[in-house]
């Protein structure tokens, strides 16, 4: 019920001007840092671990900060799921779009990590070229089908489940197809290696090397930003990674947290502290949630 309640929400509001969405679901984040308990510990939690100098009291204002964005962020999904072609590339603009140009006609991975704007960033790259990515079927039925919906709108995206494993991958880079690859997320012991990230000895799926020796695809990240209420986002690449990947595994993880960690740094509110980022630990080691 609640949760159809929201995507009502999100459709209704979804024509408004920007800046009207934008309020409103900062006026949703202000709501979900009081009332989402257990979300707030996980966001407070994961901000004393990476951000060890602030003060508690500047790491509550970055969570309630946090909140606001990520609201904002679930209200504007609309825009993508509802509205116009048009009215959604005027929503997310490219920045220094010349550095996925010039790599045109090669397999690419656009590493595009777990900030606010991902998923606008990724509707936006697909209304402009045909790209795959990995999606991972959500619980709820309903939105599930909505962000399904949502993500398949332009461009006829292909979508893999993480249940496909990489071969699908594989095939799509070998057909030039680029991958929207999104690495930062904790999926177990199984799949991971531990890297630094924040100092914090991370689960991390090293996956980003291997299908770069692979494949010989071309590592192009791409980073969304949420702008200030009423112009939206803007989807900025980055130069391409040379000497990558370097034969050692480790090392390019290692590279890979690296380039996400200065990145929340420029924008420490809009990553996605909600995820229980460093859930899985090494043998022996007490957990921090």
């Amino acid at each position: 019920m609640l949760t159809r309640f929201a995507l009502g929400l999100i459709w209704l509001v979804h024509g408004l001007p920007f800046g009207t969405i934008a309020r409103i679901g900062r006026g949703i984040g202000w709501l979900g840092y009081r009332l989402a308990l257990p979300r707030r510990n996980v966001v407070l939690t994961n901000l004393r671990l990476c951000f060890p100098e602030l003060t508690e009291q500047q790491r509550i204002a970055l969570a309630r900060r946090h909140f606001s964005a990520l609201g904002r962020s679930f209200l504007e999904r609309g825009v993508l799921w509802y509205a116009a072609k048009e009215r959604v590339m005027q929503f997310v603009r490219f920045e220094d779009i010349e550095h996925f140009d010039a790599v045109q006609g090669q397999p690419v991975v656009l590493l595009a990590p777990h900030f606010l704007g991902l998923d606008m960033g990724g509707v936006r790259v697909a209304t402009a070229w045909k790209v795959a990515s990995m999606y991972g079927k959500q619980k709820n039925a309903a939105l599930d089908a909505a962000m399904r919906r949502g993500r398949e709108r332009f461009g006829d995206p292909i979508l893999f489940s993480r249940q496909d494993g990489i071969r699908p991958v594989m095939r799509a880079l070998r057909d030039g197809v680029p991958f929207y690859y999104l690495p930062d997320m904790d999926l177990g012991l199984r799949e991971s290696i531990f890297v630094p990230f924040f100092g914090v000895q991370t689960a991390t799926v090293p996956a980003l090397s291997r299908l770069a020796h692979v494949s010989r695809a071309r590592v192009v990240p791409i980073v969304t930003r949420q702008l200030p209420d009423g112009e939206g986002y803007a989807a900025k690449f980055y130069p391409v990674w040379e000497n990558f990947p370097t034969g050692d595994i480790e090392a390019d993880t290692r590279r890979m947290n690296a380039f996400i960690e200065a990145r929340v740094r420029e924008m420490p509110e809009q990553y996605y502290w909600v995820h229980k980022r460093f859930k899985t630990r090494p043998p022996g080691e007490a957990r921090f949630y």
